[in-house]
């Protein structure tokens, strides 16, 4: 009875993201967690951190009411130390706070959302079947961000940009659920596609939009999503400036939580055995080892 219910419920759940104007109620949402009036700025910080159970012992300024406003609060940086990056240079370490959704091979360019759900590669990446070719038959990994986490992200391993690009598109929940119950969810939902070039081969990395998430910034460009409804490309490597970001490395944020999707190319790194399905991860800590055939 009570997976019964609780099947009715995660249905219900995602109607309703089907009804309800999802662009309008993010931006409105991020309208207000930018506002700074000071009591109204106060009781949003304080009912999310009374609902999440938010820790803010680890954060730089442990004073939730200094913040200018929620979204300050909601992207606050950590204290020094706070998240050790492993030194092992045959270390990909994970580049948020989360939890692992899903982590394994990509098969015939198609990644896992959930247990039957999958979901194309190339259509995730833009449509570009030369961007999706360098990943196809490698391994990806989905790490999904509560309300509660740190909310910024960082290099699992040291890049140098190749490309960005600003995909359109919806904006449903992306938790476990909507994961369940969406098809091609992570495909199909606003986010931003990064490249990477790395001594192990191309990295990509791609930051999921989702309801009421009101904003994607990287640390080289600010605010990036949303931007207009269609595609964009934000860099490419024909610019004259590099951009390098050492493992680490701070390289964008969520207003406003979301999902973070990795992937390389074959033969390149090894999921550790612990990174399966609902494992929790700490921003720095080893998620892989580069393959010995990389």
């Amino acid at each position: 009875m009570n997976t019964t219910l609780h099947r009715l419920k995660d249905k219900l759940f995602i109607l309703l993201q089907q009804i309800v104007p999802q662009h309008l109620l993010s931006r409105l949402i991020g309208r207000l967690a930018d506002c700074r009036v000071r009591w109204f700025k106060n009781l949003f910080i304080d009912l999310f951190r009374r609902q999440y159970n938010v820790d803010m012992s680890e954060a730089l300024e442990e004073n939730p009411r200094a913040y200018p406003c929620f979204n300050d609060f909601f992207t606050r940086a950590l204290k020094p130390g706070a998240r050790p990056i492993d030194p092992d240079p045959g270390s990909i370490v994970s580049p948020v706070d989360g939890v692992v959704s899903q982590a394994g091979d990509i098969s015939y360019g198609r990644l896992i959302q959930a247990k039957g759900r999958g979901y194309s590669l190339t259509t995730l990446l833009g449509g570009d079947s030369r961007r999706a070719e360098p990943f196809i038959n490698g391994r990806f990994a989905t790490l999904y961000l509560s309300p509660r986490d740190y909310h910024r992200v960082h290099m699992p391993v040291t890049g140098t940009l190749r490309e960005a690009i600003y995909i359109p598109g919806d904006l449903f929940s992306v938790n476990h659920a909507t994961a369940a119950g969406v098809d091609s969810l992570f495909a199909r939902n606003e986010r931003l596609v990064t490249i990477f070039d790395t001594e192990y081969g191309p990295m990509a990395m791609v930051l999921v939009g989702a309801m009421i998430v009101a904003g994607i910034e990287t640390v080289w460009s600010g605010q990036v999503a949303p931007l207009p409804r269609q595609p964009q490309t934000l860099y490419s490597r024909a610019e004259p400036a590099r951009i390098t970001l050492e493992k680490g490395q701070e390289m964008g944020r969520f207003h406003l939580g979301s999902t973070v999707i990795l992937a390389f190319g074959p033969d390149q790194v090894r999921w550790v055995d612990t990174l399966t399905h609902r494992t929790p991860v700490t921003l720095g800590r080893t998620i892989a080892t580069v393959s010995g055939d990389s």
